[in-house]
Parts: structure tokens; C-alpha cells; sequence
């Protein structure tokens, strides 16, 4: 749950186990990126690390609810056609007709899932790391522009729809 009383869809993007060895044998710990939103424009993005796979997943969903950004949705799809990178992860989105669905993969779903995103058109370009392929998507939805903020910044006035 929000501040403002609004339930939060959490997905599991990755979960990395990572083992050290010591005297006694092998200690795991591991770590979950996570993606968390309300389905009606707001997205954020978490990492959590422990010693518990469930305790990993808690604390990346916190910080995922911590760092919420708005993104722009027109109709279920986005404004424009957006690319982005971070790190060597390249995402391009492009918008797409009502009824295509999301037609992307890992990190690139999820992010567009959770935002409440229903039909867009998503490639992974850069790198397969999934943290930067959720942080470049985050990134490229966070790039995005309405119609009306365009014609605001170039001084026009909107017309009516004909």
C-alpha cells in the first residue's frame, strides 16, 4: 500500500545467489531486483540483498515502493516511440494498436506491467544484464511526453480534437 491508500503490484525480476566459501563450507546470500507499481502510471525499482531469499525479496520491495516516479500513459500505450540506455543495457519502445498487449521480454515486461502499460512494443538492444535493462526501461518511460507538454514548451495552444 501508498501514502494514498493504492495497492502495489510487486514482480521478481532476478533473484542472484552468490556463494563465498569459508572454513565450514559454502555461505549463500542472495539478491532480488524487484519492480513494484500501481498499475496507474507509478513505477519504482528496488535491489535487496541477505541472507534469506524471502528476506532479500522484502527489503528489495521496500525499496522499490521508495523510489515511485510517474510515468505518462496515453490509452494503455505511450506517448512516442523511446529509447534509452544505462550502463550497456538499450532498451527501445515503441508504441502500439489497443489489443497488441506487451510484446517484450524479462526486465522490459515487468517494468511495463507494473506501470499499467497494456500494449507497447519493447526490445532489449545493450547487454542481457537485468538491472540495467530495468533501469534503462525506467529510464526511457521517464524520458516521455504528452502531446499537450510538447505543444506547451513550443508556446502553441492545443486544438480541439476535429
Amino acid at each position: 500500500m501508498t501514502e494514498d491508500g493504492k495497492e502495489l503490484t510487486e514482480k521478481v525480476v532476478f533473484i542472484n545467489r552468490c556463494a563465498t566459501a569459508t572454513k565450514g563450507g559454502r555461505r549463500f546470500s542472495f539478491s532480488a531486483l524487484m519492480v513494484s507499481g500501481d498499475k496507474e502510471g507509478r513505477v519504482g525499482v528496488g535491489f535487496g540483498k541477505a541472507q534469506e531469499v524471502s528476506e532479500c525479496i522484502r527489503k528489495g520491495s521496500d525499496d522499490a515502493k521508495r523510489s515511485l516516479v510517474r510515468i505518462k500513459i496515453v490509452d494503455g500505450t505511450i506517448p512516442h516511440e523511446v529509447q534509452a540506455e544505462h550502463g550497456g543495457g538499450v532498451v527501445l519502445l515503441k508504441p502500439a494498436c489497443p489489443g497488441t498487449g506487451i510484446i517484450a521480454g524479462g526486465g522490459v515486461r515487468a517494468v511495463c506491467e507494473a506501470v499499467g502499460i497494456t500494449d507497447v512494443l519493447g526490445k532489449s538492444l545493450g547487454s542481457n544484464n537485468h538491472s540495467n535493462v530495468v533501469k534503462a526501461t525506467l529510464k526511457a518511460l521517464s524520458q516521455l511526453r504528452t502531446r499537450e507538454e510538447v505543444l506547451a514548451s513550443r508556446g502553441k495552444k492545443v486544438k480541439e480534437s476535429l
